[in-house]
């Protein structure tokens, strides 16, 4: 049993059409599938990622038409990064970022390697890392239709980062029941804060790396649109999920129990500050409904949910991903 890594990560957009304009036409990223939320069919869940969705590159998206504003704070995943392959690319993205008005940062060195704060229209924290000198798990492939060059693109998912106000609680969860270590930590940005702490798994590297800062100084973050709502963990196969259910269970964690997602199986606890974790199989995987070279055109839905199609698609706001 081993977490293998950041499996994906999951937000909340108020517009389905702009979130998708930004992260195929900006970012360059693959809409895999067009999907709905199966716990509330009503809203999309849009799949972004690299060639074909493979594990540890989905960012993923929930449209809640009415999300307010995010008021940042603590018990959250306030930072989502994505990978590029190298210093060179970050230098790209800076100016691709100047010329499309997105708002950034600039380039700076953390734990060791160059990265590049953003934030998308409805001001998602978000942070490009560079896998310069990247040893560890290894990233996606950007699609080949996609409008960033290819040698520029986005890998896959970097570290997520939570801020919390009680670091030694979630520190717990993650090293003593799903096997995460210690590996060092670098500076925060906050004056007189502790450092943030860094845990990896699994073969390590920017695509298996949890960041944990602990603050005392904000209130509870008050999530909307651009906050994220949950951070999945890779597990090779359903076999070891129910090994990781026993645990949790034994832990004492309220869950889910294993819930049939159809692109994967999934289980949901929340550590102790609120965070909501997921684990995840790597498969069956995208293409298991959709050809790959028409992921993401049509509303997709799992076999449980095809007898209601004609309800659910009255329901949702047409969005046309056919172009792309």
């Amino acid at each position: 049993m081993e977490i293998k890594g950041i499996h994906h990560v999951s937000a909340i957009t108020a517009n389905a059409k702009n979130n998708y304009r930004f992260y195929t036409n900006v970012l360059g990223l693959r809409l895999v599938k067009k999907s709905v939320n199966q716990d509330d069919t009503s809203m999309y869940h849009l799949f972004y990622a690299d060639e074909k969705g493979n594990p540890g590159t989905d960012l993923t998206f929930f449209e809640i038409p009415r999300a307010g504003h995010t008021y940042a704070g603590n018990n959250s995943i306030s930072v989502t990064s994505l990978r590029v392959k190298d210093d060179q690319a970050l230098s790209y993205w800076k100016e691709r970022f100047a010329e499309y008005q997105v708002d950034h940062d600039e380039i700076i060195e953390q734990f060791g390697r160059k990265v590049l704060y953003f934030r998308d229209p409805e001001e998602q924290r978000l942070v490009l890392v560079s896998d310069e000198n990247n040893q560890g798990v290894a990233g996606g492939t950007p699609w080949e239709k996609s409008p960033v060059p290819r040698d520029k693109g986005v890998l896959g998912l970097g570290p997520a980062k939570l801020t919390v106000p009680h670091a030694d609680r979630t520190i717990n969860v993650l090293t003593s029941i799903l096997g995460f270590e210690k590996i060092g930590s670098y500076p925060s940005t906050v004056e007189g804060n502790a450092a943030i702490q860094v845990f990896s798994t699994a073969e390590g590297g920017t695509g298996a790396e949890i960041h944990v800062e602990e603050r005392t100084d904000v209130p509870k973050e008050r999530p909307g649109r651009g906050s994220v709502h949950h951070v999945a963990f890779r597990v090779d196969n359903e076999d070891e999920l129910a090994h990781w259910e026993e645990k949790i269970k034994q832990a004492r964690f309220p869950n889910s129990g294993q819930v049939d997602r159809y692109y994967f199986r999934s289980l949901y606890f929340r550590e102790p500050n609120g965070i909501l974790f997921e684990l995840a199989t790597d498969g069956p995987g995208f293409t298991t409904d959709e050809a790959f070279d028409h992921l993401g055109e049509s509303v997709a839905l799992p076999p449980f949910l095809e007898s209601r199609r004609s309800e659910i698609e009255a329901r949702l706001k047409p969005l046309d991903t056919s172009g792309r």
